[in-house]
């Protein structure tokens, strides 16, 4: 994880431990905790934001725009919670008395206590109140008229056996990751690998083969979060972190002991329910202020970045909206499983819900763009992350992204979204603009190739495909990736779904698109580590899977409401 600024800079922590505030005063204290701490967008962000735009102006037709605005998260009012059951006190004081003996031992990750504290309390409000509160008047049923929420999907009905597939290591991966250690050993553990060798080309921070001592120890799995408890913890304290010290070390315990709070948390709510002591709703009581607060908390723990950047505004845009991702394509087992932290199942409205899902398609775009990698070095997150979630088969892109025919790709507000880096989705807001999308004139050599190759193999998809190249180097500029691998990921991945999207509808056909996903991502994955070729071919790959039409995660938004059974799955 990344270094948090410390006491010495920060504005004073509450006087009152968090562990013993209500739990709505502690989701309140929370988002102003975290909106203090918020850098604004510094000059080498705007400037590079400002060349983007003009370059991408000089390139795109003139016509009409609109835009929509998306209020800022953390100045939203959060709502009132029931106070915790004594279970959920109990679980809280346990938390404290570890949490203290951290912030003794090591008081650089104060800050990080506090915010561990902080939603750990929030979040046994909420379950509360999900399971004991009255219901909520249900939003009025007012069709929207803004171009999103027009064309937000109808989603196929699921059930547990339909995520039978979904676990936490997902499939294994040809190259393993390094060093070799069976904890380490999964596909979310090469990912980070990833994520960071990509950042690192530049600016070497000396964090590509730092994983002994980071979170990624603490995987929020249980096999490993059973092992986490109080004499674990004082064990490692005590032990190899007071012999070798790393900040990130002491964080890993504070994640860590978050981690199997909210598992804890979980599991007891969803025991409840299958007991029939309690009945959990579809919905939860999570608003957009809370929600954003409860998924900073992952966010800052799990995602390594500089001292510098880690309170940068168009950082933690770039964290939230990489969680909302995950939600988007997981909310159907989410609300199978009862899960809490999906926005999707949150107390937001529908609309709210389709301007943070098209901010995720905006942030992709613009993170196709060569000037978005300029001032940030945790620029490629979101990026990798969609790439991640189409390659590894677990999660739904495509097994929920799939949908009976075509939507048309004219005056589509999706395809015409403009990129944006979304800078103030949890401060001042961010404002999405539609207008006539910029295409390249001509398409470079490499990507010629990848026209070519699909117009003799799939000549009904070729005339989409190729104008979707055209769009993405009007981003990305001209394309230098590798050609062959690239090519043998998108004909099974986006250009199979493409193709099932415009056969008779077939739930088979979607799911063996969604595992063949996984199969290439296996054989092919290591291609993406190649320094020469690697931003590349992320680049890429993102366009196709996040914003090319038909915007398969954009499918994946739909929500139908169905039984919480109260079973577990891993992940």
């Amino acid at each position: 994880m990344s270094a948090v600024p410390q006491a010495a800079t920060d504005s004073p922590l509450p006087a009152q431990p968090g562990a013993q505030l209500q739990p709505a005063a502690a989701a309140s204290t929370l988002a102003g905790f975290l909106a203090e701490r918020v850098k604004d967008s510094a000059e080498p962000y705007r400037r590079a934001q400002n060349a983007a735009r003009q370059r991408l102006d000089a390139l795109a037709p003139h016509g009409t725009t609109t835009t929509l605005h998306l209020a800022g998260a953390l100045h939203q009012a959060p709502r009132e919670f029931l106070p915790p059951d004594e279970e959920g006190r109990a679980r809280l004081k346990q938390l404290d008395v570890s949490l203290r003996m951290i912030e003794a031992a090591f008081p650089e990750v104060r800050t990080d206590a506090e915010i561990c504290r902080l939603t750990c309390t929030m979040l046994e409000g909420a379950w509360r109140s999900r399971a004991l509160a009255p219901p909520r008047e249900e939003e009025r049923a007012t069709a929207c008229a803004c171009p999103l929420c027009r064309r937000l999907p109808t989603p196929p009905a699921r059930t547990l056996d339909d995520y039978s597939w979904r676990q936490s290591a997902g499939r294994p991966l040809t190259v393993k990751a390094w060093p070799y250690r069976r904890e380490l050993d999964s596909v979310l553990t090469a990912g980070w690998i990833w994520v960071r060798q990509l950042n690192d080309l530049e600016r070497d921070l000396g964090l590509r083969h730092r994983f002994e001592d980071d979170i990624l120890v603490f995987h929020e799995y249980k096999r490993v979060i059973d092992t986490i408890d109080t004499t674990h913890v004082t064990q490692l304290v005590e032990g190899r972190l007071a012999e070798s010290f790393s900040t990130n070390s002491a964080r890993a315990l504070v994640c860590g002991l978050y981690a199997a709070h909210k598992r804890s948390v979980d599991e007891h709510w969803l025991r409840q329910h299958h007991a029939s002591d309690v009945t959990l709703p579809q919905a939860n009581p999570l608003s957009q202020s809370t929600y954003s607060a409860l998924q900073m908390l992952d966010c800052l723990f799990w995602h390594v970045s500089p001292d510098t950047e880690l309170w940068q505004e168009e950082h933690l845009a770039s964290l939230l909206l990489c969680r909302v991702i995950d939600d988007m394509a997981d909310v159907r087992v989410d609300s199978l499983t009862g899960e809490i932290s999906n926005f999707w199942l949150a107390d937001l409205p529908t609309h709210t819900k389709a301007l943070y899902a098209a901010c995720t398609i905006a942030l992709i775009k613009y993170g196709c763009m060569p000037e978005a990698h300029e001032p940030m070095w945790n620029t490629w997150l979101m990026n990798s992350t969609i790439v991640w979630m189409g390659l590894t088969g677990r999660h739904a892109l495509w097994f929920d992204g799939i949908t009976e025919g075509l939507p048309p790709a004219e005056d589509c507000p999706l395809c015409d979204l403009q990129p944006d880096p979304c800078t103030g989705v949890l401060t001042h807001g961010t404002t999405l603009t539609i207008g006539p999308r910029p295409t390249a004139p001509a398409l470079s050599s490499r990507t010629a190739e990848l026209s070519a190759l699909c117009q003799t193999q799939f000549p009904r998809t070729w005339a989409l495909f190729d104008a979707e190249l055209h769009a993405f180097e009007a981003l990305h500029g001209p394309w230098q990736g590798n050609t062959d691998s690239t090519w043998e990921i998108l004909r099974r991945t986006y250009i199979a779904a493409v193709e099932a999207s415009m056969d008779a509808p077939s739930p088979d056909r979607a799911r063996q698109v969604q595992q063949d996903a996984g199969a290439v991502g296996s054989e092919s994955f290591y291609t993406l580590y190649d320094p020469r070729t690697g931003r590349e071919d992320t680049a890429l790959l993102s366009y196709m899977f996040g914003c090319a039409h038909p915007h398969f995660i954009w499918n994946a938004t739909g929500h139908r409401p169905t039984g919480v059974t109260g079973d577990w799955l891993d992940g």
